[in-house]
């Protein structure tokens, strides 16, 4: 794999007074904040992947991270994660982080169509259009049914151009929407795919029909999409117990989380947060109305037994399948052959959560330390300043249309 060293580029850089200005508190991107030395390159780490380079770094935690066809810059940051981060959803401008997008309130308040509450996850598509999904889950308390909703904005225009809200049957009380995938190339509008990883459930997958607004749940509650029962995960060489909440004691278990679409635009993989197998289903049988459950799940296919836990997953132009393992501090790309390599590793690169790629290769990952939190460790053991990393890569974005 070519790697080639990166540029201190200003575009997930932000000074600290501008960002607490905007609400959000930066940390001084200074190159003594480099693990891969002064000149933030991409040096080998010793597991044999690739030291990647600081980007940006944040008071806050940042989640969620899109970049557009020309190169704008998106990052979420959750409060079901963190009840306090004062934004939900920033435009990074010249290094400035700009409350995105205009005409919507993100202070703490009741839920309204203009609020963002919680974005966890943000995609764009092949219309350079960006795609927000707005959990409206705070903490670990009961999300109000039907205020989640999906936003499309239009990135020429910065206009939002469709907002999807979600019935009780889709997303109920418990209801955690995690992650979002696009394509365009399929029904007269094209369609998005989410996950529910819901704790404690009902697990499953979303699907949404862009031309209308209706969705539907598809595997609700099956094997696939369920935390994996046998499996107690590591992280930093522990293994994860809940700490506080009526889980106390228990082994930390989330369903179905990360989502890509495969190049060929006829298959979805996703996985449990704590599960060790990847699965893929075809998306022609998710999306097709008269296609049963059973008519699904016969779709699926299991790829095995990877070894590590993934969060985030992110499909490339060619094919290939990057995933995060936050057991091991490092991001993965499986090739189309099904085998693996490790393209990003640092010691420091704490829970790897969401991934984007650029239209220069560069792979992005944010960091959420969610193994520190205090839900997992009994006290808030997250080290500050949250960061943001970047290695290059001879990936390209994944961008399904018409086809």
């Amino acid at each position: 794999m070519r790697i080639r060293k990166l540029s201190r580029t200003p575009f997930l850089a932000m000074s600290a007074a501008v960002a607490a200005a905007a609400g959000v508190t930066a940390c001084d991107d200074s190159s003594n904040n480099h693990p891969g030395g002064a000149d933030g390159g991409t040096d080998a780490g010793a597991d044999g992947g690739h030291r990647p380079s600081v980007l940006a770094q944040f008071q806050n935690v940042a989640v969620g991270v899109a970049l557009s066809h020309t190169g704008r810059t998106f990052l979420s940051f959750s409060r079901a994660i963190d009840e306090t981060e004062p934004l939900s959803l920033v435009e990074l401008v010249n290094g400035t982080p700009v409350q995105y997008p205009p005409g919507f309130d993100q202070n703490a308040g009741a839920p309204a169509p203009d609020r963002l509450l919680s974005v966890q996850a943000l995609t764009v598509d092949a219309q350079d259009r960006l795609w927000i999904l707005d959990t409206a889950k705070i903490g670990q308390a009961p999300i109000t049914p039907g205020t989640p909703k999906l936003i499309a904005v239009d990135l020429k225009t910065d206009h939002v151009v469709q907002t999807i809200t979600f019935p009780p049957e889709v997303a109920g009380a418990t209801a955690m929407l995690n992650d979002v995938r696009i394509d365009l190339g399929k029904g007269s509008a094209g369609f998005a795919f989410l996950t529910d990883s819901a704790t404690p459930g009902p697990n499953g997958l979303v699907v949404v029909d862009l031309a209308t607004g209706a969705s539907r749940r598809r595997l609700n509650d099956h094997p696939t999409t369920k935390p994996q029962p046998d499996l107690v995960v590591m992280s930093e060489g522990m293994p994860l117990i809940v700490k506080q909440g009526p889980d106390a004691g228990q082994p930390y278990r989330v369903g179905s989380d990360g989502i890509a679409l495969d190049a060929d635009g006829h298959h979805l993989y996703y996985r449990a947060l704590t599960g060790h197998h990847l699965y893929r289903v075809s998306t022609d049988a998710l999306v097709d109305p008269a296609a049963s459950d059973a008519d699904v799940a016969a779709t699926i296919e299991d790829l095995g037994d990877l070894g590590f836990a993934s969060d985030g997953l992110l499909g490339d132009a060619a094919g290939r399948l990057y995933l995060t393992d936050y057991e091991n501090n490092v991001v993965h790309r499986r090739n189309a052959d099904g085998t693996l390599e490790i393209v990003m590793s640092d010691q420091p690169l704490l829970w790897p959560d969401s991934l984007a790629l650029s239209t220069d290769g560069t792979l992005i990952a944010t960091t959420t330390q969610i193994e520190r939190s205090p839900r997992l460790r009994g006290a808030d053991q997250r080290t500050r300043p949250f960061t943001v990393w970047g290695v290059a890569t001879d990936s390209q974005p994944l961008y399904l249309s018409a086809r």
